[in-house]
């Protein structure tokens, strides 16, 4: 279970490292003009970027505290962090009555709450 776990982490570091990073580089009209991402008419720039400094410090979160066995308790709650952001994102979505994209929320946040109650019970890293 534990190479599950580390690759379930692996593909949600590099997806939320490539969704954060692309709100951290790109302007909030470029974004809005992306298929998928009209949601980001209802955030100010600074929101969306936190947002994508989120994304991506929570894929850092996955990965790095437990291969560098520095502060590994990180890792799940990087894992939770990422649970909420999805919930954030879904509420969102209902809102704008995105069905489509709150089954993608939805769908992320299984591997989430996977890795999360991996790693804080019967396979973290203590």
């Amino acid at each position: 279970m534990n190479i599950v776990l580390w690759i379930i982490a692996s593909a949600l570091a590099a997806l939320f490292l490539a969704a954060g990073g692309s709100k951290l580089a790109q302007s909030k009209e470029k974004l809005a003009a992306s298929p998928n991402m009209a949601w980001t008419e209802d955030f100010s720039p600074g929101v969306l970027k936190l947002i994508g400094a989120l994304e991506v410090l929570a894929a850092i979160g996955l990965i790095l505290p437990a291969a560098l066995d520095i502060v590994p308790v990180l890792v799940p709650l990087a894992a939770a962090g990422l649970v909420l952001i999805m919930i954030g994102a879904a509420i969102t979505h209902a809102k704008r009555k995105e069905s489509r994209a709150i089954v993608t929320n939805l769908v992320l946040i299984v591997p989430a709450v996977v890795v999360a109650w991996g790693r804080f019970g019967p396979y973290s890293f203590s």
